[in-house]
């Protein structure tokens, strides 16, 4: 969350910065609680005065009525300072509620807008495919080569889930082990981390655990949830720690399984594999001083380059807009395969841009509401910033190969790097 100070001091900024979000929160509510627990610190801060004065007080050679009075005294402060600190008590907690629903400050330079339509696009690689014929899209090649079973995992588990087998499964952690053969190369400690986390550490990271718009599955009478990204959990792990400087940046790649709700995600380009309740994903997380972030993130947006670049997946880059951001992220690139199967009507030469990646640097938003601080050359313990990316989302990685190395025949060939990874170079139909 933002420094209440920041809040108070910068407030028609906050709020504009709220309005430019499209989010719900209250910054002059909170900055009125601020003061109000400032006040009501202060005074606690005297009474506790009076008594210890009282106290001291009572060590002199005192007549019975003084003492009796200062006796008195002292029972009536003790009663005073219990109600002050039960008050003080009730308004940082509800300072704290208002404080937590305030964005974090966006990027000067992130494009002001709603929706990811409104997403600036900074940056292609690659030229998309054009074929000789109409291209299929993932759902029919997937199911035509027996890589992907839809139907059992609807069977079995229900809609947005899914088995994935024979070549399939090899792709899938030759995906994974592409990835992370890189980010090792890069100094990334990998992990393979929980599924689970306790609701304290989403709130932290800033996912939301209940309510109707929740995208999270809550696990019941755990005080736990099943996490959406490893952000959650690599996030979660330095919480309410102070990190060495001298550690600092600490590069961290996580795989996990990733469950979302996906609550009203409907649609065509929804199908499939692209918006599942159940996926593996590589992610990257940076723990840094606050002076590297900035750079630290361009070469998170660097790593997710390079990694679909040697995929040979046409994409592009795009800024995100200010109501796409996320509460947590200052700035946030995503990078947008383009994927044969979403042209409509089907064509050779058809097509459109789906989300594959992002990368979010969330200054120290995170870092405050979880409690991870470094220990400045001033003697000082400040707060980390905190970034997150997607190395691979596997899921989205496996739409777009198939959709973009699909041939005549509907074999689908391997990308010459992932080859070694899986140990074939192409997928062929089975009668």
């Amino acid at each position: 969350m933002l420094d209440y100070r920041f809040i108070v001091e910068n407030l028609p900024a906050v709020q504009a910065n709220i309005a430019n979000r499209f989010m719900k929160a209250d910054a002059a509510a909170a900055a009125k609680l601020f003061a109000q627990r400032t006040e009501l610190a202060t005074g606690l801060q005297a009474l506790q005065q009076k008594r210890n004065a009282n106290a001291a007080a009572m060590k002199g050679n005192l007549e019975a009525e003084a003492r009796k009075a200062l006796i008195d005294e002292g029972k009536k402060l003790k009663d005073d300072i219990a109600a002050a600190e039960a008050e003080l008590a009730r308004t940082e907690q509800t300072l704290e509620a208002e404080a937590r629903r305030i964005p974090n400050m966006a990027h000067p330079e992130a494009p002001v807008g709603k929706e990811d339509k409104d997403n600036l696009e900074v940056k292609r690689v690659g030229a998309p495919a054009k074929f000789s014929f109409v291209p299929a899209d993932h759902v029919k090649l997937a199911q035509d080569l027996d890589i992907v079973d839809f139907d059992a995992g609807t069977k079995v588990s229900g809609t947005k889930f899914y088995y994935l087998k024979n070549e399939g499964v090899f792709l899938e952690l030759g995906l994974i082990r592409y990835a992370l053969d890189i980010l090792t190369k890069k100094g990334f400690t990998p992990f393979i981390t929980p599924d689970v986390a306790r609701e304290e550490i989403l709130e932290g990271i800033g996912f939301n655990p209940r309510g109707a718009e929740s995208n999270v599955y809550t696990l019941e009478g755990e005080e736990s949830c099943l996490v959406g990204t490893a952000e959650i959990t690599l996030g979660g792990y330095y919480s309410n720690m102070i990190l060495p400087r001298e550690k600092l940046p600490l590069r961290m790649a996580g795989l996990s399984h990733c469950f979302r709700r996906e609550a009203g995600a409907a649609g065509q380009f929804s199908r499939g594999l692209y918006r599942v309740h159940q996926f593996t994903k590589l992610e990257m997380f940076v723990y840094c001083l606050p002076e590297e972030s900035d750079r630290l993130h361009e070469e998170l947006r660097s790593i997710e380059e390079e990694i679909f670049s040697g995929l040979e997946i046409p994409f592009r880059v795009v800024d995100t807009c200010t109501g796409d951001l996320g509460a947590p992220a200052y700035r946030k690139w995503d990078l947008e395969a383009w994927m044969p199967g979403r042209a409509n009507p089907p064509s050779p030469e058809g097509g459109d841009w789906g989300e594959v990646t992002s990368t979010s640097n969330c200054t120290d938003y995170q870092a405050r509401r979880l409690n991870i601080r470094y220990r400045d050359g001033d003697g000082k313990n400040k707060f980390v910033h905190m970034l997150n990316g997607t190395a691979v989302a596997v899921s989205r990685a496996i739409i777009a190969i198939l959709e973009n190395f699909q041939e005549a025949d509907g074999s689908v060939r391997i990308p010459n790097a992932l080859v070694p990874y899986c140990g074939f170079d192409r997928i062929g139909g089975k009668s």
